[in-house]
């Protein structure tokens, strides 16, 4: 390992990174630091942000002054190259892309980066298709098993353009969800705390709690099977799992939720699969802010399940 790997590290930050989240911040910086190493330094205070610890949230500014611990690099993990399918998969994924940003329909089982055991992430993995992959980032992410529109971005000004207008809450997000059971007519929308507890270094669960961030859904009914329910979902924030709590919280599970559900009398079950899907994202392009709407048809294993429901 080299001296120069083994010091401390300061980053300033300038006035491009304003309002960045601190792990983005990071992890542009420090090439081939594992996302769930960088986390668990976060954690244990081994990274300060003008001399106090931070969260994985925690907005960075002009002028902020990061300080971060020595980081073994020579311990990294090799990060796999993708798969030839996988490469086809992605390449076939795409639903819309100019010079700033990529959308993609990202499919099932697919984590949005590494880690919580997954060595290589669909973010990782377009890294290394593409000529510009160093700079294409997330601006927001999905579960490993939900699918649908996921919008990617080739620079940092689109980067905080968009990630500004997920704060301000003027995109639109729309899902499809199949749930256990029959969701009553009056349950138009779910208002409830969530908290996220970790409970090792590759598992987090979300729960409903007082105490913690806001969270609001609203839900309507699309169509209606003998045990189970086909809704739309709107969330108004952007919690971690939280339309799957939600639907758990109102005691009508997403089918093949297996962390979350309990015990659902379905004759489908058990779906192999969540059953949760990102079927559109409005929001304004970078470039002229012209409001654009992305659609992403909903995937073979689900839609093969809705239309058995049907017949």
């Amino acid at each position: 390992m080299s001296t120069r790997e083994q010091l401390v590290r300061f980053f300033e930050v300038s006035s491009e990174s304003d309002n960045q989240r601190v792990d983005n911040f990071l992890l542009s910086r420090l090439k081939g630091v594992p996302r769930s190493h960088l986390y668990r330094m976060l954690r244990k205070g081994a990274i300060r942000l003008n001399k106090k610890r931070i969260k994985a949230d925690t907005r960075v500014h002009a002028g902020d002054l990061l300080r971060v611990a020595p980081v073994q690099l020579a311990d990294r993990a090799v990060v796999p190259a993708p798969s030839a399918g996988l490469v086809e998969i992605l390449s076939n994924a795409v639903l819309y892309e100019d010079e700033n940003i990529l959308v993609l329909n990202k499919p099932q089982g697919l984590a949005v980066h590494a880690g919580s055991g997954a060595q290589l992430g669909l973010i990782e993995a377009l890294r290394q298709m593409r000529p510009e992959g160093e700079a294409l980032e997330l601006v927001h992410r999905l579960d490993k098993a939900t699918t649908g529109c996921l919008l990617i971005t080739k620079n940092y000004n689109s980067l905080k353009f968009l990630q500004d207008q997920f704060k301000a809450k003027t995109t639109k997000k729309v899902y499809q969800a199949l749930v256990a059971g029959q969701w009553p007519d009056h349950v138009k929308k779910i208002e409830v705390a969530l908290r996220k507890d970790t409970l090792d270094e590759t598992e987090k669960r979300v729960r409903v709690d007082s105490s913690g961030k806001p969270a609001l859904t609203h839900f309507k009914v699309l169509q209606r099977f003998s045990d189970c329910t086909l809704l739309q979902v709107m969330p108004e924030t952007g919690r971690t799992h939280q339309i799957r709590v939600h639907c758990q919280y109102a005691g009508h599970a997403i089918i093949g939720d297996d962390r979350y559900t309990q015990k659902v009398s379905s004759r489908l079950m058990p779906v192999k699969r969540l059953c949760l899907h990102a079927e559109s994202l409005l929001f304004a392009l970078p470039d002229n802010e012209q409001q654009i709407c992305i659609n992403a048809p909903m995937g073979p294993a689900m839609q093969d399940l809705i239309t058995r429901l049907q017949q």
